[in-house]
């Protein structure tokens, strides 16, 4: 096994923190990968890791080579992926939030797999923040804004929104037609994992070139796409959400549009992965594949 192989296992040990992801993740035998650091910390006389029954960290000496190693290994696949001229090849783990699999992403994945036949994919579904690092994804897609300053970004689209709510929460509260009409209403709050209910929450509205936002009371809050939904369709108060996401409760009269001339302003989709990682070949491709897939959404809905 060359240098190359070593510091790729090296990598993908410390990356997700276990021998056995590790192994599995390359799949190569558990011991091969322990013979192989065996070898490795031998070679270089430095102990790179430190193994409990529970946990396997780097040292010190670890987490330098292992930085040293990543700028190394990203630099060789793009060097060789540029002189070979070669498509893309390999393992490509993402995990996807879950309307937007749902909705876009798993419906067209055959298209993907169909243009790159040399990538194989692991995919997940969450709506949390995953730690693209520990977990071993190479890149996640996200909707909203984000504000983890360990990754990088790229925005692949940005989603019409709209302000529903449904008919007989709109009969009890009435119509707003302008936004001080709002001072008589409730919006569901869509809140983090830790969210509480009873709290004010906003939402924005586009007037002219500005965004405004206005607070409204709540008296629940959720944490996933589907609930908020389903709290507006049981009349318990105003959202905010993709077009995408209720157009069939919007064609079927369950929800009501409403400000339609104040409109939220388009949520951003973004691929996001470690900023201490160049792009891989793979994910790059796999961003350009994703931009293209919602610009074709997005060229549907203008000429609906």
């Amino acid at each position: 096994m060359d240098r190359f192989q070593e510091m790729q296992v090296f990598v993908r040990i410390a990356d997700r923190q276990s021998f056995t992801l590790a192994a599995d993740d390359l799949r190569i035998p558990r011991a091969t990968v322990t013979n192989l650091i065996k070898r490795l910390e031998q070679r270089l006389g430095v102990r790179l890791l430190e193994r409990t029954t529970r946990q396997v960290r780097t040292t010190h000496d670890g987490q330098a080579y292992y930085h040293r190693c990543v700028r190394l290994l990203s630099d060789l696949e793009e060097t060789e992926s540029a002189f070979r001229d070669a498509p893309p090849k390999g393992l490509l783990r993402v995990n996807l939030q879950g309307t937007l699999a749902r909705h876009f992403v798993m419906p067209a994945m055959g298209g993907f797999m169909a243009q790159y036949p040399d990538i194989t994919l692991h995919v997940g579904e969450d709506d949390r923040l995953v730690d693209l690092v520990r977990e071993g994804v190479d890149c996640v897609l996200r909707a909203g804004t984000l504000q983890d300053s360990s990754l990088v970004g790229r925005q692949v689209a940005a989603l019409e929104q709209v302000t529903v709510a449904s008919p007989d929460y709109l009969h009890r509260h009435g119509v707003p037609v302008h936004l001080d009409d709002l001072s008589r209403h409730r919006a569901v709050d869509y809140a983090g994992s830790s969210g509480s209910s009873g709290r004010l929450a906003g939402l924005d509205f586009r007037v002219g070139t500005q965004v405004e936002e206005r607070q409204l009371p709540s008296r629940i809050a959720v944490t996933g796409a589907d609930l908020y939904t389903g709290a507006a369709l049981s009349g318990l108060g105003l959202i905010q959400v993709p077009r995408y996401r209720v157009a069939g409760e919007l064609a079927d009269g369950r929800l009501q549009e409403v400000l339609a001339d104040h409109p939220p302003p388009p949520m951003p989709v973004t691929v996001l992965y470690p900023q201490n990682r160049q792009l891989s070949a793979r994910v790059r491709v796999f961003a350009q594949w994703l931009a293209a897939l919602f610009e074709q959404h997005a060229a549907s809905q203008r000429r609906d």
